[in-house]
């Protein structure tokens, strides 16, 4: 069976602004998506039995979404052999530069992918872009996807050098 939803996990539920963008992508796309809060500081045997079942879950991806310490990702990624995307959070004094060398600086053997900070959109398209390695209907999505974005950034020049004539 393929696994085809993709577990969203915020270390806290003022995460879930910054996470929206992930969840309209994910469902742009008809990938399900689940949305949980745990925490790796606060909740970690949770953190670690979800992310030790996610595959017989039913899960093929999982983001993790973390501000300040940011760990989550990386204690999911401790415990699942699924890929983890982090996604640091700006949600300190240090604008998320915190989060993301947090998320980023894992040690080997424990991989995390790592988005820029606030990046969730990106996450998502990650995980979906993962899943489509073995779903074809996924992958040519994501090629229509890319074809609309190139035609965008054509339509957009060709509007600017209209402009530029009038100058």
């Amino acid at each position: 069976m393929q696994n085809k939803k993709v577990a969203i996990v915020m270390g806290s539920d003022s995460d879930l602004a910054a996470m929206q963008g992930a969840i309209a992508t994910l469902k742009k796309f008809g990938v399900e998506a689940t949305v949980h809060v745990m925490s790796a500081h606060r909740t970690p045997e949770q953190a670690c039995a979800f992310s030790k079942n996610a595959r017989e879950n039913g899960y093929g991806a999982i983001i993790a979404a973390a501000g300040k310490a940011a760990h989550l990702a990386g204690v999911l990624a401790a415990h699942t052999t699924l890929p983890v995307i982090g996604v640091p959070i700006k949600s300190s004094t240090l604008d998320g530069l915190d989060a993301l060398l947090s998320t980023v600086q894992m040690p080997k053997g424990v991989p995390v992918a790592t988005v820029a900070i606030d990046g969730a959109d990106n996450a998502a398209l990650l995980a979906v872009q993962i899943l489509g390695v073995s779903d074809a209907a996924l992958a040519d999505k994501l090629a229509a996807y890319k074809a609309e974005m190139e035609q965008g950034v054509l339509a957009a020049d060709k509007a600017v050098q209209e402009k530029l004539k009038n100058l």
